[in-house]
């Protein structure tokens, strides 16, 4: 008998720590894991009021600051890209560390900046460690939470990215008191500090049991499942069912086996995710990858990167002022995102996105008529619709964060096969960082050509067409096991998606 205690497939735990420790630890991970985001949320919130003060300093033109601003995005590409292959060859802890490493080099670079070549070779280094961070920081927790609680833990790296972007905001408005060539590179710069404890926190973190499962190390897979289980039985049929997913049998118990037909690295992955799907991971890959798309394309990132912009043209000319509501829209995104993030497991993903949706598509339109209206009327104060504009920006986030926010990192995490979960989240974390780049690099080429109010109704109609297609092709996958998912997939139809749904919520009621 192996240290694990296993025995004809069935796992005995060797003592019973006390069981209200599990749910804690299993927290702890989550926000370790999830501590990435806070880096990559800082960047994009700092960058928002930065940018005022580096195109004044570096003298940039309208075309060079939209690139500059939307240009990590589409450099976070490199990292997405090998984020699947790296995680499946270094494991899921380390590519965090990695990540963590590119944050902390490229901070610095910025921060130190002379010219705008400099700058942009920070937000290269940057860019590929967002790339990493996004990808991997929900897989992570996806994969060591357990179903029960596996929506609220998965929904932490969209948390801490808006904190981040809050202390972002917060930071521009303090910092922006300091001389103008010094203020920006403090905005930028600070950022490094907080990669340095990132690394040493997740150093302490346990591996992935999936990726363990994965190696053949199934005595520390257990371990871990033990740890973060809600109950025995639990970490028991959870490690039983990734033995099945990997197509390891049950007769296989030993601490440390030989996986059998073992693709390491992600060999044989891209196939059966692009060239020859099944109808179930065909599904599977059509639904992360658009609602990765309708996250960004419905406009979240121009409100984000450019909240002073926006309100410049709403009406408020003061720098102060348009910082301030600013750090507002921050606060509301963050208190949000929390109420999100604790009633995904209560009313499951697919009420939520389209809620979400719903809401975004009201307040997109209201916005974009109430910037239409102020400017048609140049030299004149439309108190009604500065208002508006003000307060449909604030209902805008608000919606955004309470389902397309969390619900989207939640959501793509938990759908994939096991094998295929590192290199199909990592296809829609690229699509997502590919269309905020493309947001953010031509938001003000766009207010130019369509007006501002036209911008935000174009994103309208990308609500209305994602509301859609969430209602159509999105199953419900509240509390059934990661090894069950795919089942879940493959038919389009009403019928199955209710079906689905009954089954769904017999899981959840028995857990």
């Amino acid at each position: 008998m192996s240290s694990t205690g296993v025995e004809q497939g069935v796992v005995v735990a060797d003592s019973e720590p006390p069981r209200g420790n599990r749910s804690r630890y299993a927290f702890a991970c989550a926000i370790l894991a999830s501590m990435t985001s806070i880096i990559l949320g800082y960047d994009i919130g700092v960058m928002s009021g930065a940018a005022i003060f580096i195109k004044d300093d570096l003298k940039l033109s309208d075309v060079q600051l939209e690139i500059l601003m939307g240009i990590l995005n589409i450099y976070s590409l490199v990292g997405s890209g090998a984020a699947g292959r790296t995680s499946d060859w270094i494991g899921r802890r380390f590519t965090i560390v990695l990540a963590g490493a590119f944050f902390f080099c490229g901070a610095l670079l910025m921060g130190f900046a002379t010219n705008y070549p400099f700058i942009m070779v920070g937000r290269f280094i940057a860019g590929i460690g967002v790339g990493y961070a996004m990808m991997i920081a929900p897989v992570y927790t996806a994969e060591v939470a357990p179903a029960s609680s596996r929506g609220f833990l998965s929904s932490f790296p969209e948390i801490f990215i808006n904190i981040g972007i809050l202390l972002g905001y917060v930071s521009n408005y303090f910092f922006s008191k300091l001389p103008e060539h010094l203020g920006w590179r403090f905005m930028l710069g600070i950022g490094a500090v907080p990669s340095v404890f990132l690394a040493i926190g997740v150093l302490t973190m346990p591996e992935s049991p999936r990726w363990l499962v994965l190696q053949g190390r199934l005595g520390d897979a257990f371990k871990v499942l033990d740890k973060t289980s809600n109950t025995k039985e639990e970490a028991i049929s959870r490690l039983n069912d990734i033995k099945r997913a990997a197509g390891i049998p049950d007769d296989m118990t030993d601490d440390v086996i030989v996986v059998p037909n073992k693709k390491s690295a992600g060999k044989g992955v891209w196939k059966d995710l692009l060239i020859r799907p099944t109808p179930s991971v065909r599904h599977i890959l059509l639904a992360c990858l658009g609602i990765h798309f309708a996250q960004q394309a419905s406009g979240i990132d121009a409100v984000v990167l450019y909240s002073p912009t926006i309100f410049l043209k709403a009406g408020l000319k003061s720098k102060n002022d348009q910082l301030l509501a600013t750090v507002a829209v921050g606060v509301v995104k963050t208190l949000f995102i929390v109420v999100g993030t604790c009633v995904v497991d209560r009313f499951g993903r697919r009420a939520l996105l389209l809620t979400s949706m719903g809401g975004m598509f009201l307040s997109l339109t209201a916005l974009g008529t109430s910037l239409t209206v102020i400017d048609r009327n140049p030299g004149q104060t439309l108190k009604w619709a500065i208002s508006l504009s003000v307060t449909t920006v604030m209902t805008f986030v608000a919606t955004f964060s309470i389902g397309a926010g969390p619900v989207t990192w939640v959501y793509c995490s938990e759908i994939f096969p096991v094998r295929l979960r590192a290199q199909g989240a990592s296809l829609g974390v690229m699509l997502n960082r590919l269309m905020s780049g493309i947001i953010g690099m031509t938001f003000l080429s766009l207010s130019k050509g369509l007006t501002i109010g036209g911008a935000f109704l174009l994103f309208a109609g990308v609500a209305a067409a994602a509301w859609i297609f969430f209602f159509t092709f999105l199953p419900e996958t509240r509390g059934m096991p990661l090894e069950e998912m795919e089942s879940l997939f493959g038919s389009y139809t009403a019928k199955k998606k209710k079906n689905d749904m009954s089954k769904n919520k017999e899981v959840v009621d028995e857990q």
